[in-house]
């Protein structure tokens, strides 16, 4: 590798860089430079957040963030990283079951707006009401009729919340079919993930085609210009982390 700097010295000397060393046995230095670099990285980023978090509520905006994608995709990994240092009394996250039976009797988007932000605030919607428009159709959990209600219904929905004063970003997670085969086999061997690992999972790489195309029917009609969606490369997951908080951070127009 090139020859090391004194910052580059410093940096591997510092504690998190001993750490690096002591924590993995196969611990590089150009390995151990690249970590510290995206953690310097993500933690001026977060930085940021801060600022724009603090701007939202000076404001009183709402702001809704949307996470979609794949299963394994690191939709949850980017929301951890994006709200870590954030106020959490100003914030919410949500991730919402599937729907009880009251639910299924109401308007589809009904239990989403329960959900919306009120002034100075942000949510952030780990799978949204897109799952209508991709999961539920794959996995046969809405009928033909349900589905075509909601895709002539979602884009008039999104221009009355952003009309009504929210500002709406939708981030798409995408990986590859490879990396999402990867990605499960990590976490049913991991004892702490496993639970993750749902029904839907197990059938997701063999409904790999059906996804797709349900996704492409999703972006060709509910890519519009007021609310458009954003696609993160995602099959690493310590530049997609890094991307989308750039993204927000470009999108919203916070100030200091």
């Amino acid at each position: 590798m090139e020859d090391l700097t004194p910052k580059h010295l410093k940096k591997l000397n510092s504690k998190r860089g001993l750490q690096l060393f002591l924590g993995e046995d196969d611990m590089t230095i150009s390995k151990a430079l690249r970590i510290l670099a995206h953690e310097s990285k993500l933690e001026s980023l977060q930085e940021e957040l801060i600022k724009l978090q603090q701007w939202v509520e000076a404001e009183n905006e709402k702001l809704v963030v949307i996470f979609e994608g794949r299963d394994a995709a690191g939709k949850g990994g980017a929301i951890r990283r994006i709200t870590q240092h954030l106020n959490p009394r100003e914030l919410n996250v949500v991730a919402l079951p599937r729907p009880t039976d009251e639910e299924k009797s109401q308007w589809y988007f009904q239990r989403y707006v329960k959900n919306l932000p009120r002034n100075g605030q942000i949510t952030f919607f780990d799978r949204s009401w897109y799952n209508r428009a991709v999961v539920e159709p794959v996995n046969g959990f809405c009928t033909k009729k349900e589905y075509e209600v909601f895709m002539n219904q979602v884009n008039d929905f999104e221009r009355m919340i952003i009309d009504s004063g929210v500002r709406l970003v939708k981030f798409y997670f995408s990986i590859s079919k490879d990396e999402q085969s990867r990605r499960f086999e990590d976490i049913k061997a991991s004892p702490v993930k496993k639970w993750k690992f749902s029904k839907v999972d197990e059938t997701a790489l063999e409904l790999w085609d059906n996804y797709t195309e349900y996704k492409a029917k999703m972006f060709a009609q509910t890519n519009t210009e007021i609310a458009p969606w954003i696609i993160i490369r995602a099959n690493k997951k310590s530049k997609a982390r890094v991307e989308v908080i750039e993204k927000l951070l470009e999108l919203i127009p916070y100030k200091d």
